[in-house]
């Protein structure tokens, strides 16, 4: 099939688990509920009530890794797109890797979603910005069910949970959500940043030299071994396990993946990031992505950018997923308000102290 914290199971653990996920995960806006449009401020406040304020930090994905390296291809993926990203050479790209969740001092010992943000950038100025996850689907569909669910997730004042009866009532509601969470228990949690396939989640329409137009989806397939993290003995992991264990890997050589381009089948559904695609698919394997340095977020050179995924280059446009334009208001707001705040202190060693401390 091709597929484009710390909990335990239970309940209360999935609960749990959604809460820390959705909360730092892909973020958006757009759309009305009740009559009021619903910006990108909106949907971040929603975030803060459920996981706190944390200035100078991205809203979601907070803790993070920068590096830098290229992307090498030989012109396959050009059958595809006329993005100048698919002529053969080698393009250099800002990255960064994350762990979901909105505050950046949390443990890497957590059941979320690990992530990787690209811009990769031509020598004609045409820009293309990534934001990947190494799970091939997302929990939600619209913006209406992420309000809904950080609305259900909030923490009762006298628990410092969710109440259980309101987050039953929406799982009913919402069995996108329900399925995700069966997902996330069964699928293996990588245990290195670089041996995750990261997916573009989204499908966005590729236009060939011939103006013919296709939907498609794609994914980063490492070429490192693959390995998992022992669920059941997660939260026994130093605080900094996955970032640690990055820069001490890159300090031994380079890591790689191979961008593959998956066509959408007839049928298949391409505006909700919620559905996986099944079966065999039209695969074009265009190109190798290169990590060869990691800086700390606090000095790298991925600390002032803002990995919107739709900033494209020509040749590759938005599909009718409303998650796409939705999410590029909420991080433009996240962006706007983190620069005015200035940067926080680093999230990987040592814990911070005084007002900083969380």
């Amino acid at each position: 099939m091709l597929f484009r914290n710390r909990p335990p199971a239970g309940p209360v653990a999935l609960i749990g688990a959604v809460v820390l996920l959705l909360a730092g995960g892909f973020a958006w806006a757009g759309g009305w509920i009740g009559g009021s449009r619903i910006d990108g401020a909106d949907v971040i406040a929603e975030i803060e009530s459920n996981g706190g304020k944390y200035p100078g930090y991205r809203r979601g994905h907070a803790k993070g890794l920068c590096f830098t390296g290229t992307f090498e291809t030989d012109g396959a993926g050009a059958a595809l797109s006329s993005a100048s990203a698919f002529r053969p050479g080698r393009y250099p790209v800002i990255g960064r890797f994350s762990v979901a969740g909105g505050n950046p001092f949390a443990p890497d010992g957590r059941n979320v979603f690990h992530s990787m943000a690209l811009l990769l950038m031509t020598p004609d100025g045409h820009e293309w910005r990534m934001a990947l996850d190494h799970t091939p689907i997302f929990p939600v569909a619209d913006v209406a069910s992420f309000v809904a669910l950080q609305r259900a997730s909030r923490p009762e004042r006298r628990t410092g949970k969710p109440d259980p009866a309101v987050m039953k009532t929406f799982l009913a509601q919402h069995p996108e959500v329900k399925a995700f969470q069966d997902y996330l228990a069964q699928a293996v949690l990588p245990n290195s940043f670089a041996n995750a396939t990261y997916y573009s989640i989204n499908a966005f329409r590729f236009t060939d030299p011939k103006a013919v137009t296709r939907l498609v989806r794609w994914q980063f397939v490492p070429m490192a071994a693959s390995g998992g993290l022992d669920k059941k003995r997660i939260d026994e992991l130093p605080r900094d396990y996955l970032f640690e264990e990055m820069i001490a890997r890159t300090a031994e050589g380079p890591s790689r993946w191979r961008l593959q381009l998956v066509v959408a089948n007839p049928g298949d559904v391409t505006d909700k990031a919620t559905v996986a695609w099944s079966g065999p698919h039209r695969t074009i394997e265009a190109g190798t992505l290169t990590l060869s340095a990691v800086q700390p977020e606090e000095t790298g050179r991925c600390r002032d950018l803002n990995f919107d995924p739709t900033i494209l280059p020509p040749g590759i446009s938005l599909s009718e997923d409303p998650l796409l334009s939705a999410r590029s208001k909420v991080y433009s707001s996240s962006f706007t308000r983190r620069a005015e705040e200035g940067p926080g202190p680093s999230a990987i060693g040592p814990q911070p102290t005084g007002e900083n401390a969380r």
